[in-house]
């Protein structure tokens, strides 16, 4: 039966946001040094005619979700701008009632259709890829589940009950997911504090030698300094993936820095993550780095947290990149490939031990293969997209529900912090970090929670 809980839109609108980065990032080996926010608001009512307003953000960030040699970056963002667009004035029409999540699956369905409008449009030389789609889609999804929360007063990861919810998780996973529901595999209550992720890109200096020209704008220029400034106890390490020797001593040299500040400071634990961007050309490229990293420093082999997906995300195109190996020495999480609940049992015949949940990827997404990926006992992270302000508040919000989430990353405070000012004055907690932890408490209120 219908829920007097559901809503239908009434009013969409879409804009676009300039960021500027203080200095640049490479990872998979593309550089970026700007951004644009795909900014969305959505005006919906409930069928006792209660209206409210939400809102979501999120960069386009094209260099990671469509790396390509035919369609150059500018293209390419050029193209999720128009396919944000069209699909927020496609929403504006929508006519039924529902859940957001049910709302979101319908829009679904009519992506690879607005995907091949755009692609006509701009004369694109390749289709957008169902990753650029989910990214450019995302703020919408998040602004209807932010709006689904304000118009009933409640945060609006306590409404995924039965009690709002019109189907249960069989009905977008399969059916040994049959009478559960998505408040199962969420929190009431955000995590009062998680670890914050900093971000090492291939690019960034870890020690004075390293600096070619300072930013000069105040913050820190070296990792040794950031790992003194926020207290830092995560480092999320970007690797090239071909260049064996390089990616081996940039973590000794990671480990070296990082011993040094750590023991001024008298802080005996923390912790890496590995990310290759896709670029291992296979899974013994990945055992050698292995093997050599523990040779170069065991300590250093011992703090790796987790390894971000390392080969091709064309996964049914490689199926001989089978992780099984490298899976029983460190958890291997699925990133870029995981779009759907069919990557995710496709990622897990291939070996990966974790999935990499991302805010970018829809709300609706991520909440449905987090519960997917509770339930199969894998190793949960949460992923940044260099988010700054509000989109890096949703990402937080995300990983401060869900179950097992080890730590948040939150790289936009390095790269782009002029887009955190007006939030870092409305959330200090989540921006002023000085123990290497965010306060999550404070993302309790209605809607996303912020």
């Amino acid at each position: 039966m219908p829920k007097a809980s559901d809503i239908t839109i009434l009013e969409t609108r879409c804009a676009f946001e300039p960021i500027q980065f203080r200095c640049p990032i490479k990872f998979g080996g593309r550089v970026m040094d700007k951004a644009t926010l795909i900014n969305v608001e959505v005006r919906v009512e409930t069928r006792n005619k209660k209206q409210e307003t939400g809102f979501g953000s999120m960069p386009a960030a094209a260099v990671w979700a469509w790396p390509s040699t035919a369609v150059a970056v500018d293209q390419a963002e050029e193209a999720m701008k128009q396919f944000a667009a069209d699909v927020v004035e496609l929403a504006a029409d929508y006519p039924d009632y529902a859940h957001p999540i049910d709302i979101t699956e319908q829009f679904e369905g009519e992506y690879e259709h607005q995907a091949k409008l755009v692609q006509q449009k701009l004369k694109l030389a390749e289709p957008m890829p169902y990753l650029a789609q989910l990214v450019a889609a995302s703020p919408l999804d998040a602004a209807l589940h932010d709006a689904y929360g304000k118009v009933h007063g409640k945060n609006s990861y306590n409404t995924l009950s039965s009690e709002y919810m019109n189907h249960d998780l069989s009905n977008y996973l399969d059916k040994s997911f049959k009478g559960e529901y998505l408040d199962k595999y969420t929190l009431r209550e955000p995590k009062p504090t998680m670890p914050l992720y900093h971000l090492v890109g291939a690019l960034d200096p870890l020690t004075p030698a390293d600096v070619q020209k300072k930013v000069g704008d105040g913050l820190p220029e070296t990792l040794g300094e950031w790992i003194k400034y926020n207290g830092l106890t995560h480092l999320k390490i970007k690797l090239n993936g071909d260049d064996l020797a390089w990616d081996v001593e940039r973590v000794l040299a990671v480990e070296r820095v990082a011993v040094e500040a750590q023991s001024a400071r008298g802080c005996a634990q923390w912790h890496y993550s590995l990310d290759f961007n896709e670029k291992c050309a296979n899974v013994d490229y990945v055992l050698e780095f292995l093997k050599k990293v523990k040779q170069g420093a065991p300590a250093a082999y011992d703090r790796v947290q987790y390894i971000e997906q390392p080969t091709h995300r064309d996964l049914k195109a490689h199926p001989e990149n089978k992780m099984h190996e490298a899976a029983k020495l460190k958890p291997v999480v699925i990133d870029e490939s995981l779009v759907d609940y069919e990557s995710l049992l496709l990622s897990r015949d291939l070996g990966y031990s974790g999935i990499a949940l991302k805010a970018c990827k829809g709300q609706s997404h991520s909440l449905v293969l987090a519960a997917a990926g509770q339930k199969f006992g894998m190793f949960l992270c949460v992923q940044d997209l260099t988010c700054p302000g509000f989109s890096f508040l949703h990402s937080a919000s995300l990983a401060a529900r869900i179950p097992g989430i080890a730590a948040i990353e939150g790289n936009g405070r390095q790269y782009c912090p002029s887009a955190n000012r007006r939030w870092k004055v409305q959330y200090p907690p989540m921006f002023e970090i000085k123990d290497g932890t965010v306060g999550t408490a404070v993302l309790n209120g209605v809607g996303l929670g912020f």
